[in-house]
């Protein structure tokens, strides 16, 4: 199981941990907080943006080094829309979202079936184009990483775009539905929280 844990809570999550699973040693392997309990149950907590930890054994040290970048970006895309976010820190200093109409599958079977895939497939492409558009804008010079989410296929098809190659794309991936303002506010906290991956006993 993987959580996602905020600086401002990890603390008490490793002392929550500890409470209902005995006495909990904790260490630092390859760049991670590790944690063993008295009933062998195990977490291992991940900085955000693929940062190594290379702090003490210690949850306060490791909140501590929760953070974001001083620039860095979001690229959420599906069919139905997009998301794209340019921060500083935890502030959005540029950001967009839309929505595209993309026709759903057609139950139609010969000549129509295949026509309602072409216009389908063409507004797809038309969506990319245009999330690739903006994305180019807003995270143009970009000197840090960009977190991405959505859909797979969308996202790949927005960062071939040319001018979009020189961005570096970090984990973790954010599954999303269709991307509005809420769901791009909630995907920036995500990516700026700590992953937790527990095994209990």
């Amino acid at each position: 199981m993987e959580v996602l844990v905020p600086a401002s809570r990890l603390v008490r999550w490793v002392e929550n941990f500890t409470q209902r699973h005995g006495d909990t040693s904790l260490g630092v392997v390859d760049g991670a907080l590790t944690g063993s309990a008295a009933d062998r149950s195990t977490f291992t907590a991940r900085l955000p943006f693929d940062a190594p930890y290379v702090g003490p054994p210690e949850a306060s040290s490791f909140a501590a080094a929760v953070g974001a970048p001083d620039d860095w970006g979001v690229l959420l895309v599906r069919k139905g829309g997009f998301a794209i976010a340019r921060l500083r820190g935890l502030t959005t200093t540029d950001s967009k979202v839309g929505q595209r109409h993309v026709q759903g599958r057609t139950k139609a079977g010969g000549q129509s079936q295949q026509r309602f895939a072409r216009r389908r497939d063409n507004q797809a492409r038309q969506a990319f184009e245009a999330a690739a558009d903006h994305a180019a804008r807003v995270l143009t010079g970009l000197a840090g990483p960009v977190v991405a989410g959505g859909d797979h296929v969308a996202v790949d098809e927005v960062l071939a775009d040319p001018r979009l190659r020189g961005l570096g794309v970090v984990g973790p991936w954010l599954a999303v539905p269709d991307p509005k303002r809420g769901v791009l506010e909630q995907a920036v906290s995500d990516a700026c929280a700590a992953r937790v991956e527990v095994h209990n006993a």
